[in-house]
């Protein structure tokens, strides 16, 4: 007895087990903050395979001498300073705000298919482009990048207001507004471009979303634009997954359907028009990795989209690497990459789960 009595005390100071529902909810939420951990770690080494792989080959000390400013070969250093670190940066930030705002524009709309293209934003950077070029004779990056964040900026606003009932805009009338939008702002980008063999060409090598002969200070004045996207698309996670379960069902939650879809919409035109300004109208990059964080955290967007910024990083650094090394010495544009990258990993991604379309 006299054993029994400090055991049995001891068992019912004891803290009871924690539910296993609780458990496993603990549990899934360190392996997606360790998941997100390794995503970084795959950055870093994205970002080593950027700056020491190329097309042309340069040895690993010299590339660390560029980096730290020792001297060394004239050429070797203004590969790695002038081209290499800029297409880098660039692939960083404009990959990363692809990759959320894709996530985002999936949650929005609730169309699996959406991309910057789908609410204008390409369309809009495009044609601003062209006016850049063809009515001011800017032909520099540096340039027509605010061309360009203008433009994606006013056709999301403008497909925003097309698609805006009584009741604000639905999945389905952003989906036409934008289908419309791009459709006649393309046509007139056809039109100009038929008409001055000059644009085409200058415009033809943005198109096709090239990293190449930009500069780190172009990153520099869209840095605001960016991190302003950033913040707002996460702080939006949780009323994300409200409009997952459909409009009725969010208001009964307390969510304002409407200021939640504005929200939205003014971090994708922060988000889409900097990253379009700086690289092109890149494809694939926000439809793919919305994808792929998606099946690696479940349906939490607070989740899906703090994966996609390393995520789309990610993929668009490496593309960038990958398109120098496999056509030398010439290179394949990012965007060419990207694209041939991302088309059949989406195949694959909507014939594993045809759940995604429905």
């Amino acid at each position: 007895m006299s054993r029994a009595a400090p055991a049995a005390a001891s068992a019912a100071q004891a803290p009871a087990p924690a539910p296993a529902p609780a458990r496993a909810l603990a549990r899934r939420r360190v392996a997606r903050v360790l998941g997100l951990i390794g995503l970084l770690v795959l950055v870093l080494v994205a970002v080593g395979a950027s700056l020491f792989l190329g097309s042309r080959s340069i040895d690993l000390g010299a590339v660390v001498d560029a980096l730290t400013g020792q001297n060394g070969n004239a050429t070797e250093q203004m590969v790695v300073l002038d081209l290499r670190v800029p297409r880098t940066v660039i692939g960083l930030v404009a990959g990363a705000a692809l990759g959320l705002a894709g996530a985002l524009m999936q949650g929005l709309t609730r169309n699996p298919l959406a991309d910057p293209g789908l609410l204008g934003v390409n369309a809009g950077a495009s044609l601003a482009v062209v006016v850049a070029i063809a009515v001011f004779g800017i032909g520099a990056p540096s340039g027509y990048v605010w061309f360009a964040f203008l433009g994606a900026a006013l056709a999301a606003v403008l497909v925003y207001a097309v698609a805006s009932g009584r009741n604000g805009p639905t999945p389905l009338s952003l989906t036409l507004a934008g289908a419309a939008v791009t459709a006649v702002l393309t046509s007139v980008i056809t039109l100009v471009l038929l008409r001055d063999l000059d644009t085409l060409g200058q415009y033809r090598f943005w198109s096709v979303g090239s990293l190449v002969a930009r500069d780190v200070s172009t990153v520099v004045p869209l840095l605001p634009f960016l991190v302003a996207g950033a913040v707002l698309a996460l702080l939006l996670g949780r009323s994300l997954n409200g409009l997952a379960l459909g409009d009725d069902v969010a208001r009964g939650l307390g969510q304002r359907v409407g200021i939640t879809r504005l929200a939205a919409g003014v971090a994708i035109i922060l988000l889409c028009g900097s990253a379009t300004a700086l690289a092109g109208p890149l494809v694939f990059v926000g439809l793919v990795v919305a994808h792929v964080a998606r099946r690696i955290v479940g349906a939490d967007y607070r989740w899906i989209l703090a994966y996609s910024i390393p995520l789309g990083a990610i993929l668009l650094v490496l593309a960038d690497t990958v398109g120098r090394l496999i056509a030398q010495p010439s290179e394949l544009e990012a965007g060419i990459v990207v694209a041939i990258i991302g088309a059949p990993v989406l195949i694959v991604l909507v014939r594993r789960d045809r759940a995604v379309l429905r």
